[in-house]
């Protein structure tokens, strides 16, 4: 399964998990702590590291997690766990934040979002915010046995390299494919258009060619509408046979 290049067992990553709630269907890593960028940024000391929880009942997790890290959250949490759900679930992408945390020596950004919402998310790209940073190589730091959430975290990647191809001449690039795919979660944005941002696709790409690889080689190789040249890191878009009568 293609989900398994995602994986990755960081005791640095364990560590900070520790400090949670055990009750996690998926728990990632992402961003330029744990894979380098390119850009005016990419010797950045110490940068912050980004995580998301994904969990079954965020009502029970954040009733446990405001036990254990009262300090973490915002004036919400005089609200309870209900409210911080509820506005987890009915508010932008369905993500409840708390940034800016110390944890075991490094500054963290946290995210929680229900295990449904995250499926939702991966199957029917709603908002293409967790899906996104997903189609991108991450660091698993905890997955359960959910055959339902492993499954939508394939079907996240193959899709995107389907819709990717249709943005790309019948002849392409490795880089030109992982450029397309990690650009699909920025459509839309206007930061992407004017401005510096418009590099930062390729400052995700250029340096991590080789884990784009690892996560969308196997799905690649058993497409069977692409041809994968592997050793000349290039692909093309095998010719759609004429279904019209003659």
């Amino acid at each position: 399964m293609a989900v398994q290049a995602l994986q990755s067992s960081g005791v640095g990553l364990r560590r900070i998990l520790a400090h949670f709630p055990e009750d996690l269907s998926l728990a990632f890593a992402y961003g330029s702590a744990v894979y380098r960028q390119a850009g005016p940024n990419a010797h950045q000391e110490n940068p912050m590291l980004d995580l998301v929880f994904t969990v079954d009942d965020p009502v029970a997790w954040h009733t446990k997690n405001l036990k254990k890290n009262w300090s973490h959250y915002s004036f919400l949490k005089l609200l309870g766990p209900r409210i911080i759900s509820s506005v987890q679930n009915n508010y932008g992408a369905g993500v409840y934040f708390n940034p800016l945390i110390m944890c075991d020596g490094k500054l963290i950004k946290y995210g929680v979002i229900s295990t449904g919402t995250l499926i939702d998310d991966l199957l029917n790209w709603n908002n293409l915010y967790i899906a996104g940073r997903l189609q991108k190589p991450v660091k698993i730091v905890s997955m359960n046995e959910n055959a339902v959430l492993r499954s939508a975290l394939d079907k996240n990647l193959k899709s995107a390299v389907t819709t990717a191809c249709l943005m790309l001449p019948e002849s392409f690039s490795e880089q030109d494919l992982f450029i397309e795919i990690a650009g699909l979660s920025y459509s839309g944005d206007f930061r992407m258009v004017i401005g510096e941002e418009k590099a930062k696709v390729l400052n995700i790409v250029k340096p991590n060619v080789a884990h784009f690889r690892a996560l969308y080689g196997n799905i690649l190789q058993e497409d069977p509408q692409v041809v994968y040249k592997t050793q000349q890191g290039r692909l093309e878009i095998k010719a759609r046979k004429d279904s019209s009568p003659s």
